[in-house]
């Protein structure tokens, strides 16, 4: 049995503990807060985009570019995004788990022979998604990014995926990550960023919304460019709400944490408080013990 020193030595260590959690749960609410907040602010620059190129696919002129032409996927690429610290519950182990379910439907959906590039995003990714590397025709390649990247670097990764393509090293590249629902949910999704398709500019009413224009200097010209922004931003999103995603599942974590402090140590309380008085009866006892005697 645990000594009155022995319990008041823990009842500390947890008490420690207990404060720990609250604070960095408080310290994760507050990032995924400023998450919230750039994700409102990139959404407005993709709904943009969205328009002009709905605007565009309404319009009679024809164009065509390398970002929107379908291949034959032989050399499939994608883009698992994790996080780069733990602390964050079983985050990562169910997006591995995810990313291994859309291997088997992406083997299903081209064939056994089509060969898969990995590119984990956040050291804690890389480390759930190496087991892959041992099934056939699955390789890892590790970016240049992490899951704190800036935009900076986010566009230099996002142009490298793109040379990829158009050098035809890869046929498709698709991206794996927790969409940010809100706080409490959080959703695996696996998304398309190459080649792009019509469908893709077609949610949300935003063809219906679509209206005459006229485009200067041209069609071709307008869709050539702005095709490349509308990737980049698509990844700046995914980049935002993996950021958003990991908080709030830490935030969750840390919350259990901080749950199981607080159960341990109303334990330990009452444990000390049972201890210390059987030891303050059997003191009493002595002394009345010994005032008999005499």
């Amino acid at each position: 049995m645990a000594t009155l020193r022995e319990l008041k030595g823990r009842i500390g260590s947890v008490a420690s503990s207990e404060k720990i959690t609250g604070a960095m749960k408080m310290i994760s609410s507050a990032k995924m807060h400023k998450a919230e907040g750039a994700l409102r602010r990139l959404k407005p620059y993709r709904s943009t985009i969205e328009s002009i190129i709905a605007n565009l696919l309404s319009a009679d002129a024809t164009f065509t570019s390398p970002l929107a032409e379908p291949r034959d996927v032989r050399n499939l690429s994608i883009v698992v995004l994790g996080s780069d610290d733990g602390l964050c519950g079983a985050y990562n182990v169910n997006l591995a788990k995810y990313l291994g379910e859309c291997i088997a439907k992406q083997k299903e959906r081209f064939g056994d022979t089509v060969n898969i590039r990995l590119i984990p995003v956040g050291k804690k990714m890389a480390k759930a998604v190496a087991r892959f590397e041992q099934y056939a025709g699955v390789t890892i390649s590790m970016p240049q990014v992490n899951s704190k990247s800036d935009g900076s670097d986010v566009k230099t990764f996002v142009d490298a995926l793109q040379a990829d393509f158009l050098a035809n090293e890869t046929d498709a590249v698709d991206v794996v990550y927790m969409k940010y629902i809100s706080a409490g949910r959080q959703v695996a999704t696996l998304d398309r960023l190459m080649p792009l398709t019509a469908d893709v500019f077609t949610a949300d009413g935003i063809n219906s919304s679509a209206r005459p224009y006229i485009f200067e200097p041209d069609a071709q010209s307008i869709f050539s460019t702005v095709l490349p922004m509308f990737v980049l931003a698509m990844t700046q999103e995914v980049f935002v709400e993996n950021r958003a995603s990991e908080q709030a599942a830490r935030v969750m974590a840390m919350q259990a944490a901080n749950d199981n402090a607080k159960k341990l140590l109303d334990q330990l309380r009452l444990e000390y408080n049972k201890l210390r008085q059987q030891s303050i009866t059997t003191e009493l006892l002595d002394i009345v013990g010994g005032q008999v005697r005499d």
